[in-house]
């Protein structure tokens, strides 16, 4: 029998290739795998026309999977950049590509995203600006479900579409006074501008139905955007973000219901202090669907820095629940990052994720730390570079400075507590002077 979706086959007891693979990445059996699936506690993204995709399954159990965001805009339009970006992150271990493109041709760039193997995701809204040519006022319902649907006939694996910003919620966002930030994210404005200058609900909201039967149609794993996530430190945690938690919730059990795969996602910025408890709430209001976290940001004073600040609230936050990780890079709040910045928030992100997995007991990813210990104890710097997670700027370090003796660093010298415990264990003298 034909399934639609892998959450379809997998309620019914059928190991799909998808499956398979994703489990054998994880190291576990393909059938807790499947369990997952079926009861929306993980995702495989993995749409019918992405023909090159190497599956990968997002959910709490499994290895933190991290997301880097790209994409072509008026002020910087070379698609071949933005290519070539897409494939150096996939290179530096990158799970999934979003495409956030909002110029130009944007669909011969996504199907040109489409020939590579990560995990694809997309943000409808942005694209319908650009393809219908008109005011935002101007697009219909009808036709913000049409470019959803030329997403997926694209081969896009995972969208997001801000379904949860309903008049109830706007309702509740203009009585809260204590905002600072307003609504950050991009797609929620726009839709929350077109629901103001309209007079009309969420079209999102309003066709949920209609929206599910594309995602199913393609299998296409819906990711339910937080239109009313916090911006800044002083806004997490507020009547709006968690009203919009609840209806997102709800969203996903009708999701469901049509065996449509689910990701939830969560906060931008938010103090250390919240960032457990909103896991939990998210785990509670959201039925156990996997989280996908922006950050969060743990502080607000950082620009070019923010890769650290979202590192640290995404280590805290994939050890305590989220289960995917949107990279952030040094130039966030600043402008389009280069290579280089990407670079930086992809390793910052995979160095939070990777600690976030030892934190959770995933098995078998404290080896590759197990590796390093013993490398660094033998003093065996070949080893050394090759186990780090970026070979190159470690290699490049030790170049920069190099020491006297070769079992020993410019920084400890014949001081160095590996080289001299190594001498008096196989009886040799320690001299240092």
């Amino acid at each position: 029998m034909l399934y639609h979706t892998q959450q379809e086959a997998a309620k019914n007891g059928f190991i799909t290739r998808q499956m398979r693979e994703a489990a054998q990445y994880e190291g576990i059996d393909a059938k807790i795998l499947m369990d997952m699936v079926a009861c929306g506690n993980a995702v495989i993204p993995a749409n019918k026309n992405h023909k090159n995709l190497l599956p990968k399954a997002i959910g709490e159990k499994l290895k933190t999977k991290i997301n880097v965001n790209i994409g072509i805009s008026k002020d910087s339009s070379n698609q071949n950049e933005e290519l070539k970006k897409a494939h150096l992150a996939i290179e530096l271990g990158a799970d999934a590509i979003m495409d956030l493109s909002t110029s130009g041709n944007t669909r011969a760039f996504r199907k040109a995203l489409v020939d590579t193997t990560a995990l694809l995701g997309s943000v409808p809204i942005y694209d319908a600006l650009v393809f219908y040519k008109k005011s935002l006022k101007d697009i219909n319902a009808k036709e913000w479900l049409d470019v959803v649907k030329m997403h997926a006939q694209d081969g896009i694996d995972f969208i997001t579409i801000h379904a949860g910003l309903n008049r109830q919620t706007v309702q509740r966002f203009k009585n809260n006074k204590n905002r600072i930030t307003n609504i950050v994210s991009r797609g929620g404005s726009l839709i929350f501008a077109w629901m103001e200058m309209t007079g009309n609900e969420n079209p999102f909201f309003e066709y949920f139905d209609e929206l599910l039967e594309i995602c199913r149609e393609y299998d296409v794993t819906l990711s339910l955007g937080d239109a009313c996530r916090p911006g800044s430190i002083n806004d997490a945690s507020d009547a709006c973000q968690i009203e919009e938690l609840i209806t997102l919730g709800e969203l996903t059990k009708r999701a469901w219901a049509k065996d449509v795969q689910v990701i939830v996602e969560g906060p931008g910025h938010m103090p250390l202090n919240q960032i457990e408890t909103n896991m939990k709430i998210q785990k509670s209001l959201c039925h156990g669907a996997p989280f996908y976290v922006l950050g969060p940001l743990v502080t607000d004073i950082a620009p070019g820095y923010d890769h650290i600040t979202s590192a640290i609230g995404g280590a805290l936050a994939a050890w305590h629940g989220a289960a995917f990780l949107c990279y952030v890079t040094p130039a966030e709040h600043l402008r389009l990052p280069n290579a280089e910045d990407m670079k930086d928030g992809i390793i910052a992100s995979k160095i939070a994720a990777h600690a976030a997995d030892i934190a959770k007991g995933v098995p078998n990813v404290i080896q590759w730390d197990n590796q390093m210990s013993e490398a660094r104890q033998k003093v065996d710097w070949k080893s050394m570079f090759s186990i780090a997670i970026d070979p190159e700027k470690a290699k490049r370090y030790r170049e920069e400075s190099k020491p006297e003796h070769e079992d020993t660093c410019s920084m400890c010298g014949e001081f160095c507590s590996m080289r001299n415990m190594n001498k008096i264990l196989n009886g040799e003298n320690v001299n240092i002077i």
